[in-house]
């Protein structure tokens, strides 16, 4: 009896001070996370704002510009969207920057999940060493190759030429390219290839049939992302594309207009400009973010 009365006293006392243990760690739980949550909207509107702010100007006049930088528009001026497009060259510098940004992804993105893909399924001589030399060009910046780049590219004859930028993009891309998709290409199932092989499946037909559209999560991510980085491109083309005007890309033009109208005063112009230059990419990742989040997550859920 005096056994179960000492057991039975005894039981109480420990759940308290459990509950009293877990105190302390939650409220520590929740300043981190307080913490963290004011950080994240401190980011947003740090990046939202001059965003917003650079839209509404582009729909105001240049006297309203001065006068309230920070009101509304008393009317939204489209014209300002016209003359940038037009006047300011802003729609052919869009539409070169389209075009050598569409054909250095395609030529990334081929070549990159090609040599990912062999690096992560087949066994062969040398693989990891040209795997590393693939990785290495991560550790180069781009300042250190503009030198011997640019001689390379006038003596190649594609000096001033789409093709020419195409190939240095798609050049300058790779490394992350393959870096990425080896690791994705690793988390595939390997019974797949192997079914598909004893079916009578070539390995060309392996890769185009059946691991390229498992890998979709994957090659969406990195093909956001390398959209991305060809389209905010400057340093390159300004070394690459010097003289003719007509082949010049978004960055170069939006560069020149920046240099033109800080003297002749037209900012309105000036912000329809860098406006036109940004909704391309706002769209593309309102469009694709869930694919970005779900390639992104898809090697580690794996």
């Amino acid at each position: 009896m005096t056994t179960v009365d000492s057991a039975a006293t005894s039981t109480p006392t420990a759940v308290p001070a459990a509950g009293r243990a877990d105190r302390p760690v939650r409220r520590e739980w929740g300043v981190v996370n307080l913490l963290s949550h004011g950080f994240l909207l401190f980011w947003g509107a740090v990046t939202v704002l001059p965003l917003l702010w650079m839209v509404i100007s582009s729909f105001k006049s240049n006297a309203e510009i001065l006068a309230d930088p920070w009101g509304l528009p008393g009317a939204l001026r489209f014209d300002n969207w016209a003359r940038a497009w037009g006047g300011a060259h802003i729609g052919r510098y869009f539409l070169n920057s389209l075009v050598v940004v569409t054909g250095s992804v395609t030529l990334t993105m081929l070549t990159g999940a090609t040599a990912a893909y062999v690096f992560a399924r087949y066994e062969f001589r040398g693989r990891q060493v040209l795997y590393y030399l693939f990785v290495g060009g991560l550790m180069f910046p781009v300042f250190l190759a503009l030198v011997p780049l640019f001689f390379v590219v006038r003596n190649a004859g594609l000096f001033n030429t789409w093709t020419g930028l195409i190939l240095v993009y798609a050049a300058y891309s790779l490394p992350f390219t393959v870096f990425f998709l080896t690791a994705f290409f690793r988390t595939l199932p390997t019974s797949v290839a192997e079914a598909a092989l004893v079916d009578g499946c070539g390995h060309f037909r392996l890769f185009f049939r059946v691991m390229l559209p498992m890998a979709r999560p994957g090659m969406i991510s990195l093909a956001i992302f390398n959209f991305l980085n060809h389209w905010n491109q400057f340093l390159l083309p300004q070394v690459l594309m010097q003289g003719d005007e007509s082949k010049w890309v978004l960055a170069q033009g939006l560069a020149a207009l920046s240099v033109n109208q800080g003297y002749a005063g037209d900012y309105a112009q000036l912000f329809a400009g860098l406006t036109i230059a940004v909704v391309p990419v706002l769209l593309v990742y309102v469009v694709f973010q869930r694919q970005v989040q779900s390639g992104l997550t898809a090697g580690q859920l794996k």
